[in-house]
């Protein structure tokens, strides 16, 4: 079963990425983020006829994300965190496909930091660490996949004292990632690759693809249930530089039969 999570920046603008994308990938699930698009503007015909059922949180303009599944139709299990009824954003939707159970998030970028946006973030972290720990206790196969806006220790930026002030690489964010570890939830990509550097994100601006100036952003963690059937954990970081591509690349990952 191969799953993967891909910030899309603008599903619309970049459907003729994502559809290439699912053609030569075939992955199983798809985590999507960043679909600044609300739900009545959702390609879902377009994504159909590529094989792909889904369900999705939309949101005009920011935010958005959703779940597709290859030859099968998402069961939505949850939309939104609990804790905050004043929040608007769309940031987190739960499916369960093919006996897993897939929660999809776009965590808040926090910036500038401090301020009310940074606020914004640890609260939700919160709320979404909260929900963590509820899933896990249910011993459930689970994946949480999505782009987490944290990169978790220096090994995940490209110039770390650069960052150390903003609100991806503060230290009360990386704990916040260091906590959900703590749970019990195991980070793919670092469990099968320990020591390589490896982005998922590079910059439009000053270059930042071509000189590999890239933060990882974009995150798969799986339970403790399932977490024995990972088999690879990899980033598709040729998707960035295609034409008109999103500033993430795709991550994903395999798990053997269970």
């Amino acid at each position: 079963m191969k799953i993967a999570t891909f910030n899309v920046n603008g599903v619309n603008g970049r459907l003729d990425i994502l559809l290439r994308w699912l053609r030569e990938a075939s992955p199983d699930v798809v985590c999507l983020q960043e679909l600044k698009a609300p739900d009545a503007k959702f390609p879902y015909r377009e994504i159909e006829r590529a094989g792909y059922g889904a369900v999705w949180h939309g949101q005009k303009s920011w935010n958005g994300v959703a779940i597709l599944a290859r030859d099968a139709d998402p069961i939505e299990t949850r939309r939104g965190l609990g804790g905050d009824p004043d929040d608007s954003h769309s940031r987190y939707i739960e499916a369960a496909v093919q006996g897993v159970l897939i929660g999809c998030l776009y965590a808040p970028n926090g910036n500038p930091a401090p301020g009310p946006k940074f606020d914004y973030k640890l609260s939700w972290y919160q709320r979404f660490l909260a929900h963590a720990e509820d899933l896990l206790a249910t011993g459930a196969p689970v994946v949480l996949a999505g782009d987490y806006n944290i990169m978790p220790t220096d090994l995940d930026v490209y110039a770390p004292k650069r960052w150390q002030d903003d609100a991806l690489f503060r230290p009360e964010v990386r704990a916040l990632y260091a906590g959900l570890i703590a749970q019990g939830w195991m980070d793919a990509i670092r469990q099968l690759h320990p020591d390589e550097t490896i982005y998922t994100f590079w910059d439009y601006v000053r270059n930042a693809w071509g000189r590999n100036a890239g933060l990882r952003l974009d995150h798969l963690l799986l339970s403790r249930s399932i977490s024995g059937r990972l088999t690879r954990a990899e980033v598709d970081r040729e998707v960035r530089g295609w034409e008109h591509a999103s500033d993430h690349a795709p991550a994903w990952i395999e798990l053997a039969d269970a």
